[in-house]
């Protein structure tokens, strides 16, 4: 695929990594499902998948040992209709806007970084905390890293619980992981909260630290930082009406921004799909800030 960005007119429900990801994960399922009745050496096969291609905790379980890419490959399996259903579910709903913005690599970077890290954290912290008594499975984790980066990215988008209680997702999502963190004596249990928790922390992490993803979270941390070290360590006191005026790019009124044109998006969007976000000039990412802030 050679342009990994969609524009708002080509929006797609079902973008290449989210389908891809719900092919696969539910291919493996019904292996999983269909191996319950196959014998493999005194074994279900679908036993043996666990053992070789869930997430072991490090030493041995039983007849099975910790292996590294079952930090990937733990992601694509799962315990129960209920569970996958939920988790492709969520992947969809909150990681079809994420990768129609980001691109599909980014995206996919992205969703097994957070596996990734949600699984060793849960190896790491139950070990310590608890102790592991079982493998792990299914795309929670991950999934749990693509909630926090639709919650920094959208966060005054409403969701409807129960399909008509309107909730924004900055609440949501944040009460969810406050949750998972509460619950975190209980990862002994059937349910992984410790890579949930891993998941989120992942997530957070990586766009704070990726200086191509702009969330008004991050802008605003920079900001205080900025007049702390004016005020504290330069001597120089910050207009407090300063603070407030700079929490958009400033445009002034004779420049483009103010009377955006469909041309001039057009334009920059040809621009990010040829050569990245990273290449536009402060004055288009200026441009295109404040035209997502008028489709907002």
């Amino acid at each position: 695929m050679a342009n990994n960005y969609y524009r708002p007119g080509g929006f797609s429900f079902f973008p290449p990594v989210i389908k891809n990801l719900l092919i696969i994960n539910g291919i493996m399922f019904v292996i999983q499902l269909v191996g319950e009745s196959i014998i493999i050496d005194n074994a279900r096969l679908s036993t043996v998948i666990i053992r070789y291609f869930g997430l072991i905790p490090f030493g041995n379980f039983a007849d099975a040992q910790f292996y590294p890419w079952q930090l990937i490959t733990y992601q694509f399996l799962h315990g129960g209709f209920s569970h996958i259903l939920f988790n492709m579910f969520a992947l969809w709903m909150f990681g079809m806007e994420i990768e129609n913005v980001w691109g599909s690599k980014r995206f996919l970077i992205f969703y097994l970084t957070c596996g990734v890290v949600a699984g060793l954290f849960h190896l790491v912290m139950s070990s310590l905390l608890t102790g592991l008594t079982a493998p792990t499975i299914g795309a929670s984790g991950a999934i749990f890293g693509v909630m926090v980066a639709f919650a920094m990215l959208f966060p005054d988008r409403y969701i409807f619980l129960y399909f008509f209680v309107p909730v924004k997702a900055k609440y949501l999502i944040m009460f969810l992981v406050v949750l998972e963190f509460l619950a975190v004596e209980s990862a002994g249990s059937t349910v992984a909260h410790l890579a949930h928790l891993g998941g989120a922390i992942a997530g957070f992490v990586y766009i704070m630290l990726d200086k191509n993803i702009y969330v008004d979270f991050k802008s605003s941390i920079r900001r205080q930082s900025t007049a702390f070290k004016n005020e504290y360590f330069s001597g120089k006191k910050v207009n407090k009406e300063d603070i407030s005026e700079a929490k958009y790019y400033d445009i002034k009124e004779n420049e483009p921004g103010r009377d955006i044109t469909q041309a001039e998006i057009d334009a920059i969007l040809d621009k990010i799909s040829k050569s990245g976000y990273q290449n536009l000039t402060e004055r288009e990412k200026k441009i295109l800030f404040e035209a997502s802030k008028k489709m907002k």
